[in-house]
């Protein structure tokens, strides 16, 4: 287009910034973090159908799907970090077996966050979170390289979020397209 300074991937890149902040700040009460998320991804999967991804589309598409399996959703996260946060710590007070506890209950972790993180990346969360999980769970399976991208943009949004901790703000949006990005390789490997 003439009329834009910087072209059409400067803006999109503008808008998951945008996005990433508005979902950053949705996402403060820990239990609306699935749902700032599958929003996100909502957002960003509409900018491939020619709709604006922009904060205020965001929060509209936000009031109009934010509902109790929302939250629910969001509890469990919570709860689910808080257990394998606790099991982790039960491991590293010395118990007999620790360490082999130890690697199974990260690697249920490692697991849940995958399948939870995909889960956000699938229309179904919309509106139907244990579909979305199940759906979730079997691409997980079928496309181990995809579950390895998850864990790669968490890894990067993570060490963003450390080195710079005003990034912490803006790294839910670049985590919403890797996460809408993996859905959609995996639609395009699918299909072939």
């Amino acid at each position: 287009m003439r009329d834009e300074v910087f072209g059409p991937r400067m803006t999109l890149f503008a808008d998951v910034l945008s996005v990433g902040l508005a979902t950053a700040l949705v996402s403060l009460p820990l239990v609306t973090i699935p749902a700032a998320l599958s929003t996100a991804c909502a957002v960003l999967r509409g900018a491939g159908e020619g709709q604006p991804a922009t904060a205020g589309r965001y929060f509209a598409l936000l009031r109009r799907r934010l509902r109790a399996g929302d939250l629910v959703a969001g509890g469990a996260a919570v709860a689910g970090v808080l257990l394998c946060a606790a099991d982790l710590a039960l491991a590293r007070a010395g118990l007999p077996g620790a360490p082999l506890f130890a690697v199974v209950a990260a690697g249920i972790g490692v697991a849940a966050l995958v399948v939870g993180l995909r889960a956000c990346a699938r229309p179904e969360a919309l509106t139907d979170w244990p579909a979305a999980l199940r759906e979730a769970a079997r691409d997980a399976v079928r496309d181990v390289g995809g579950s390895a991208l998850v864990l790669l943009a968490v890894a990067t949004a993570a060490l963003c979020a450390w080195m710079l901790l005003p990034l912490a703000f803006l790294a839910p949006g670049p985590l919403a397209l890797a996460l809408t990005a993996v859905h959609f390789r995996l639609a395009v490997i699918s299909e072939n």
